[in-house]
């Protein structure tokens, strides 16, 4: 029998040209992806694709098929969407894991909006920078940074193109001067972030267009486990912040701060929401991160 979640593994794969891009987007395991495929085209008893070591790419069957399959898909989410619009509201309690700085200062902004279309829903939120134990907090999802290694965790991408940014306030640039070059850091006094596995006094980045890597050791007066508290320092004039471009989006806009050195990149910080497993990616779930996506696009 034809599984649903086969059919958007291949679709999937077919427009991202791989299956691990395909798989990123889908937030599973590329090894979970390519047993989907393989267990489609068992079923359908034909190939699908054409593999070589360097590239992926459809047979004259999976041409013809992929029509199929993305009608199918779409009469699927029609049919969802015709029952959810039939609802007056999603009800229960959802419990929430959230970074600090933007859980404080974007996600209790953006979770107001979505309770107002849904009335009836309740949340229970944990707000900390310390990685949620989903199964002892009871966590239904969590919104996490980073690229999500946990193949037996749901990860299913918010924000991907995200990435970090070398921030300072006008203020702190008037006094100490402005940076040049990455070397500059040295000079500059670093406001840092610290969990349990370390200070984050070595930053990465990639100096354009080739994107050579590019890691500096950088030190200051000021050290906190709370994002939150280092880019209000940097905003106060207090140094030199490396932060996560969501995160001081509405600071940059105002010119509270400003971005430094726009010809290197920042370190990817894509964003995930975060599910243990299946059964908890609910329509309501699944409406939660289409309405983040869509906020995470908007324009300031």
């Amino acid at each position: 029998m034809l599984r649903l979640d086969d059919l958007q593994v291949f679709v999937c794969t077919a427009d991202r040209g791989s299956l691990s891009a395909g798989a990123r987007e889908i937030g599973i395991s590329p090894a979970l992806a390519s047993a989907a495929v393989k267990r489609l085209e068992g079923e359908l008893g034909l190939r699908l694709f054409v593999r070589t070591t360097r590239s992926l790419s459809l047979t004259a069957e999976g041409t013809q098929y992929i029509e199929h399959a993305r009608e199918a898909l779409r009469l699927l989410r029609a049919g969802s969407d015709a029952l959810a619009a039939g609802k007056d509201s999603f009800g229960g309690t959802l419990k929430i894991a959230m970074p600090s700085d933007l859980g404080r200062n974007l996600l209790l902004g953006w979770l107001d909006a979505f309770q107002l279309r849904h009335p009836k829903l309740q949340y229970q939120i944990k707000v900390s920078d310390r990685l949620a134990d989903m199964v002892r907090q009871q966590v239904d999802v969590a919104i996490r940074y980073g690229e999500q290694d946990d193949s037996s965790l749901i990860a299913m991408p918010i924000a991907p193109a995200n990435h970090r940014v070398l921030v300072a306030s006008p203020a702190y640039l008037r006094a100490h001067g402005p940076l040049s070059t990455l070397d500059d850091l040295q000079h500059h006094n670093c406001l840092r972030f610290a969990l349990e596995d370390g200070l984050h006094d070595r930053w990465t980045f990639y100096r354009l267009p080739q994107r050579e890597q590019i890691s500096v050791q950088v030190s200051g007066n000021r050290s906190a486990d709370d994002a939150d508290l280092v880019r209000r320092w940097a905003v106060a004039g207090l140094g030199v912040a490396y932060k996560s471009r969501l995160d001081v989006h509405a600071d940059l806009a105002a010119g509270r701060l400003q971005a430094l050195l726009p010809e290197v990149a920042g370190e990817a910080a894509p964003l995930h929401l975060v599910c243990m497993h299946r059964a908890q990616v609910t329509p309501l779930v699944l409406q939660l991160r289409d309405f983040l996506r869509e906020q995470c696009s908007l324009p300031s």
